[in-house]
Order: C-alpha cells, then structure tokens, then sequence
C-alpha cells in the first residue's frame, strides 16, 4: 500500500480537492495483473471470486513548481502530465484577449482558435476574478491535458502567457497545477538613452520583446540631450539630429510595445540636457554674469525658451498616447554655483518678479517645472521628473502630483528619499548605485552586475545600500534599470544588449517579488541560460 498526504491534491478523474483540506489516498497496486494484492472481498467471498478492483495505469508524483523568470509567487502542485504544445489550439473566452491568443499560438507552434471552449491539448485565455483584484494578476492551471489562464485584465492573461512559454521552452512541460501570480510594484521599467547614442528601431524592438516577456511594463525613451536629438519634429525640425527615428520608426514602436503591455515613456528633460535644442536657437543660451555659457542650460528668463519646449511637448504627446511621462529637471547648471543668485543675475530678477520680493533662482526653476506640467494638463499623464529638480525651502514647491524619479544621492544639495516619502510623495527607484548602466564607465560609475542586484537591492534601497523604512512601501510604485550613453563609443548596440542581460532579470526578479529568491545566484544563471531570449 502506497499512502500519501498533500494538502492540495489533483486526483486523476476527480477534479481538484478543495484548499486546506488534507487527504489520505489508498492506491493498492496488483501483483501479478489480476486483483490487487491484499484486497478484501466486500461481500465475504473469497479473494479468487470477488471481482477485480481497477488498477491505475499511471501514476504521476506531486508536480514541481516552474521556473521562470521572474518566478511565480504562488503554485498549488497537482498530480498529473503536465500540459506540452503538441497539435491543440488557442481560444479566447473574449476576443479582447485575440492579440495575446494570436501572439502565443504562433510562439507555441499552435492553431488559433479565436472565441470558443477548449478542447484536449487547448490553452484557453479568459478575463474573469475577484472584483478589485490587481489588473496584472493572473491564475494558471494546468489540468486534464489543457491549460487555462484566466486575469482581471489582458495585461494579466498576458503575463500568464509568458509564464507558460518559459514552461514549455525548449521541450520543458507546464507542471500539472496552479499558478497564481501578481507582480509587487505596479512600474517596472528599463530606460535608454537614445540621445547620446543612437539606437535603431530593430534595436529598440528586439529589447521590447525581451522585456515584455520579463514581464516589464515601461520603457523609458530619453531622446533629447546636449548631443542629440532623435525623433523626427514637425514642428521645430531644425533640432532633429542626422541620425534619428521616423515617426513612421517610433509608430511601429509604440504598435509593439502595446502588443506586450509596455508603455513607452517619453523624456524631453528641461531646463538642462537641451544643448541639441540650443545648437539651433542659440539665442536660448544660459550665460553666467561674465557672459560664460552653461553647458545645455536654457535662460529660463527668457519666454522663448519655454515656448520651444511646450512646442516639442505637446507635438509629442500627440504621438506618445501612453498613462507616463517624463519631465527630466534634473541638473540645471544654474543651480549648480556657490550663488546662483550672483552667478546669475537675470534668473534672479525674473524670480523676484514672478514670485515675488523673497524668491530666488530655484523657485525660478522649479516654477519653470510646474509650468511644464500644466502644459501637459490636458493630456492627463503621470508625470515624472528626477529627484535633484524638486527643491525645498522655497517660495514656490513642486506640484503636488509630480512623480519623484530618484536617482542619485551624489548630487549638490540631493535630499534623502524619505524627505520625499514623509511629505507624501510617491516615488520611483532609479538608484545609480544598482540600475545604472552609464558606457564607459565615467566619474564613479561601474557597470552595475545582477548578482548584486539578485542579492542585495529591492525597490526599498532607494539611495546608497540602505532600505527607506518599510512603512514607506506603498509609495514606491516601482523601479526602472536605466541605460545612459555619456561615453557613446564605449559600447556597441550589441555589447549594451549583452552587458544587461543579467541586469535586467534580476531587477525583474526583484520588481515582481521583493523577497529573498528561492534559487541562489548561479541556479538562476542557469536558468536564465536554459530559458534563452
């Protein structure tokens, strides 16, 4: 006798046992093909007249959980096959699912089915679950040789379908079983740097297919800097750089991104990084009192240059349709001297008078900020803006409704992040100490690796190496891993794709589930190297 206890089991023919429930199963197996051994007549005849009892022609062990990247938070193992794509369909329970269902079906070699009820070997996609669930959430359960994936929302059922084609990759089978899984943080995001080097759009599409099935679900695109600018304007054409994306490029773009749930988010930085725009309007300049220019700076005295930037802003927020966007207002050189006010003094005469008597250059500055965001008021974005451009002590504050993107702490006057977190502000984890990949290498940069990342960050070590206090979780909405190209040359499209391969599944890893990972590092090396992409 074979006796086994489980707190959840799938019993062959009998459905799914009720969670919590604790079952003892008799499986008597015979010994020489006719009634099994030991078994006693029920009706008191002997063993040779009684009739035999059916013996199981298989028998499966308790089910392991996948492994994928990133893992799965939850699985109740089953006893059974497992599901393998071998000649059955997708369906749909909703045709708002048929561009997951199409997507899946021709990456599992597999029919499609459109709307209509699974059959044996079939993946069956439906929206469905509990009212106020998380849109991303998604159930998986393997069982009778078909699989369904059922979520809130398609992003949801989406992420289910990546789960199941790391399942199955290479020959691997789903496990028999259910998966129930939701991400921690609701933004996990890679950024790049497209300003100072040039990315092409294949490029840029082959890293979009590679997060979307890492289950990333933004991608930040800074494309304007002091060394370029890289997509195609209508309306200031003069500032587009030789070598840049079509909108035709950025439309095909934007039409995959959509395909695997990734909203691109699009940073014009401003007042600072705009050298490719004043290689054009030079008479936007910011100069020092002695005439001197600062680098990429904009005279923000000056109406002109706000009238530019609100030009590209709201030319390009018809093209970029997505729930984000990125401000910048990092690094203004302004305010980078012993005394800006000194320094310079037409920034100071232009606080005075629009904010009064007791203003000073950084109210002028983080005015110009919320003065950005009220341009993109009617386009009802998330709008972001990096840590060093949010200023405090002043006459005038940022917006209450600004996103803190926290970057670094090495910065002149950088703030801790819980000086943002206690006023209440929500705040994304961009650490330059783990999620910066800068090319070459300058100033104190190294190449960030993901085994520090595996084993030491999570969204709460937002500055340094050093947690915010757990009470703050909630306001971290997420993190992104960031590309920055300041030494363009450094690297090639497909060294930079190869040095954060890692990187980018170990910050996924941790953006899904903070906690500490069940595999060490090097089985999770392994398993990346198993599942490819």
């Amino acid at each position: 006798m074979f006796v086994e206890k489980e707190r959840k089991v799938l019993l062959a023919g009998a459905g799914v046992v009720a969670a919590g429930a604790v079952v003892l199963t008799a499986v008597l197996w015979p010994s020489d093909g006719g009634s099994p051994s030991g078994a006693a007549p029920s009706d008191g005849k002997s063993a040779a007249s009684a009739t035999p009892t059916p013996s199981p022609s298989r028998s499966y062990p308790l089910s392991s959980p996948p492994r994928t990247i990133p893992a799965v938070r939850d699985f109740t193992p089953a006893h059974g096959p497992g599901w393998k794509p071998d000649g059955g369909r997708v369906v749909v329970g909703d045709g708002k699912l048929a561009d997951e269902g199409r997507l899946v079906a021709d990456e599992l070699g597999l029919g499609y089915g459109g709307e209509g009820e699974a059959g044996p070997g079939d993946v069956e996609l439906a929206l469905g679950g509990a009212s106020g669930a998380n849109p991303e959430s998604y159930r998986m359960t393997v069982q009778g040789g078909r699989v369904r994936i059922v979520g809130p929302g398609e992003a949801g059922v989406f992420y289910g379908t990546r789960t199941l084609k790391q399942e199955v990759h290479d020959g691997g089978t789903a496990p028999e079983g259910v998966v129930a899984d939701e991400p921690a943080k609701a933004q996990r995001g890679f950024m790049v740097d497209i300003a100072r080097k040039h990315f092409t759009a294949g490029w840029i599409k082959d890293r979009i297919r590679e997060i979307g099935d890492l289950k990333y679900n933004q991608l930040g695109l800074h494309f304007s800097d002091d060394q370029a600018f890289r997509i195609e304007s209508d309306t200031h054409p003069e500032v587009v750089s030789a070598d840049h994306l079509s909108k035709a490029q950025v439309r095909e773009i934007l039409s995959l991104a959509a395909e695997r749930h990734v909203t691109v988010v699009p940073e014009i930085d401003s007042p600072g990084h705009l050298g490719a725009v004043i290689e054009a309007h030079p008479e936007l300049q910011l100069r020092n009192v002695g005439g001197v220019p600062a680098r990429g700076a904009v005279d923000i005295s000056k109406p002109g240059a706000a009238k530019i930037v609100d030009d590209l802003l709201k030319e390009y927020a018809g093209l970029f349709k997505g729930a984000y966007w990125h401000l910048g207002g990092d690094e203004y050189r302004a305010l980078t001297v012993r005394s800006p006010e000194a320094s310079y003094p037409q920034l100071a005469a232009a606080a005075r008078q629009k904010y009064g008597a007791n203003a000073r250059v950084q109210d002028l500055a983080q005015g110009w900020l919320n003065d950005r965001a009220k341009t993109m008021a009617p386009y009802d974005r998330n709008l972001k803006a990096w840590n060093d451009g949010f200023y405090a002590g002043g006459a005038v504050g940022a917006d209450k409704d600004l996103e803190v993107a926290y970057w670094t702490g090495k910065e002149i006057g950088a703030r801790e992040p819980v000086s943002y977190l206690s006023a209440g502000r929500r705040l994304t984890n961009y650490n330059d100490e783990y999620l910066y990949y800068v090319l070459g290498q300058p100033n104190t940069f190294v190449y960030p690796t993901g085994r520090r990342i595996y084993e030491s960050w999570t969204p709460r070590v937002v500055r340094g190496t050093t947690p915010v206090p757990a009470k703050y979780d909630g306001q971290i909405l997420g993190g992104t891993f960031a590309v920055w190209c300041d030494l363009a040359q450094a690297q090639t499209q497909a060294q930079v794709a190869q040095g954060v391969r890692m990187p980018l599944r170990a910050t996924a890893q941790k953006l899904w589930d903070p906690g500490t990972p069940e595999l060490t590092w090097p089985q999770f090396v392994e398993l990346a190297a198993r599942l490819g992409g």
